[in-house]
């Protein structure tokens, strides 16, 4: 029996809505086709940010019309599909992307866990994951957000088994654990330690030496020191990719020190270890598959759309230990739906988990790693021929060595540091303004650096030919105009 009353949120007119989702399509398939007509980035006008501040709506507006600001939207990005944006570390997409999360959508899995399709995806990338970084086929995986996330997971596992795993009732109570890792580190490690309850003060983090790798002498007195004074050493971070450079630490003699020392080897690798792939960079690595558990990002490297991490533990057993909990309604069974034990959701917080799985495994599929890697190498052979464009320029300053795919460097104006760092700030802006070039900027030994990261499958040698035109230009302009703004 049918109630008129009841209705659902289904289209009345599928073959409407077919037809808007195909334009939909066209467009996003337009804007992807032509990601290098136009500028880089552009500021939303006043007119796109005013159309996402209205009143919440009682009444729909309509699949039509929510459509239209949708495709509005789309030139708004942060530029990362663009060939010449090289801000920060942010992967550019690829079209067939486009097809798989269209796929997941329609499917729209929950991978908390159950024994469905999308559950056997999951588990394939991670087996996939294990044998790219020689891990031991019993070591456990998930996908997470980023290696924000992933972070927490593996500390919080490395936590949990110093102490025995009593912390996931009783707290760390009076445990005084410390870590380690380089100045060098991104910031999440040490956010990983205040979520966590550790504090980011028991995050020690060593200098690093003229190769911008952690200083392993200092780094053993540390340890020697907090030993002394009865706190206990429980993680030892290394960094494959830094954010600031793409240095890389002495992984193996890293693994060493944590093997001696009995403390827990992670190492951050969001956008560097996925350079295992690279022929050319692949020896750096070395270490990386004794790691106790790694972090890193589909969505940078590898062009996966946002978002996509993983994190690698060596022990399923401290990996599910530190979270599993399995309440009445989340009983599993031998057969039917709430088969296929154990779940993801005993490795990690989330039950509530998204088809990321399937965007993942669409892109290693279709490209294979042999392919993926080329792109690695391309991107670290432009960056070296970045770095050869800036030396053999009188007006611009090399800061740091190209140790991978980032290149930092400066236009040497009038003044003195202070003076050239607004300018540096300036530059960049204007890039960005008009259009040109989405560089970052960063500080080193006190001095502001363009930042060129590039980890986009679009660039070409011709695109940091332009970027170096335009720098110098906006430099020759900047530095004769007395309204540049100076620091205070």
């Amino acid at each position: 029996m049918t109630d008129p009353h009841e209705t659902s949120l289904d289209p009345e007119d599928w073959e409407a809505f077919r037809k808007r989702a195909h334009d939909m399509l066209d467009a996003a398939l337009d804007r992807m086709q032509t990601t290098r007509d136009g500028p880089v980035w552009r500021a939303p006008d006043d007119a796109l940010k005013a159309g996402f501040q209205a009143d919440l709506p009682v009444k729909g507006r309509g699949g039509d019309a929510v459509a239209g600001q949708m495709t509005e939207l789309l030139p708004y990005g942060v530029g990362n599909t663009h060939p010449r944006f090289f801000g920060w570390v942010h992967g550019s997409g690829t079209p067939s992307q486009v097809i798989a999360e269209m796929a997941a959508v329609a499917m729209n899995a929950n991978l908390g866990g159950r024994d469905h399709g999308a559950m056997y995806v999951e588990k394939q990338v991670v087996d996939w994951v294990r044998g790219l970084f020689d891990f031991p086929a019993d070591s456990s995986g998930l996908i997470v957000s980023g290696t924000s996330v992933a972070t927490i997971i593996a500390l919080k596992a490395a936590r949990d088994r110093v102490l025995d795993f009593a912390s996931r009732t009783q707290g760390i109570g009076a445990a005084r654990l410390v870590g380690y890792t380089s100045t060098q580190t991104h910031a999440c490690v040490a956010r990983a330690f205040d979520v966590l309850g550790l504090g980011s003060d028991a995050l020690r983090k060593i200098p690093i030496t003229k190769n911008y790798q952690i200083d392993l002498d200092a780094l053993r007195e540390a340890i020697a020191a907090d030993r002394t004074t009865g706190l206990i050493p429980f993680a030892l971070i290394g960094t494959a990719g830094s954010v600031d450079l793409g240095a890389t630490d002495d992984l193996e003699t890293l693994a060493d020190i944590a093997a001696a020392e009995d403390i827990w080897f992670h190492v951050d690798g969001a956008f560097g270890a996925t350079a295992i792939l690279s022929d050319t960079v692949r020896p750096r690595l070395s270490g990386l598959s004794r790691a106790d558990s790694l972090a890193f990002d589909f969505h940078k490297w590898l062009h996966v759309t946002y978002d996509a991490g993983f994190v690698l533990l060596r022990s399923e057993e401290a990996h599910r230990r530190a979270f599993s909990d399995r309440p009445a309604y989340l009983v599993g069974a031998e057969r039917g739906l709430a088969a296929g034990n154990p779940w993801p959701v005993e490795y990690g917080p989330e039950l509530s988990r998204g088809f990321r799985a399937l965007k993942i495994w669409a892109q290693l599929a279709e490209h294979g790693t042999e392919k993926l890697g080329q792109m690695i190498s391309q991107n670290c052979a432009q960056a070296a021929y970045l770095g050869d464009l800036v030396t053999g320029a009188s007006d611009l300053e090399l800061l740091a060595p190209v140790m991978m795919n980032i290149c930092c460097f400066r236009y040497t104006g009038k003044g003195d540091v202070a003076e050239q760092n607004a300018l540096t700030d300036e530059i960049v802006i204007q890039l960005q303004l008009q259009g040109i070039a989405a560089p970052s900027t960063t500080t080193l030994d006190g001095k502001r650096a363009i930042r060129v990261n590039i980890t986009n499958h679009r660039t070409t040698r011709a695109d940091l030919d332009l970027l170096i035109r335009e720098v110098r230009r906006l430099g020759a302009e900047l530095s004769g105009n007395s309204g540049v703004a100076k620091p205070e």
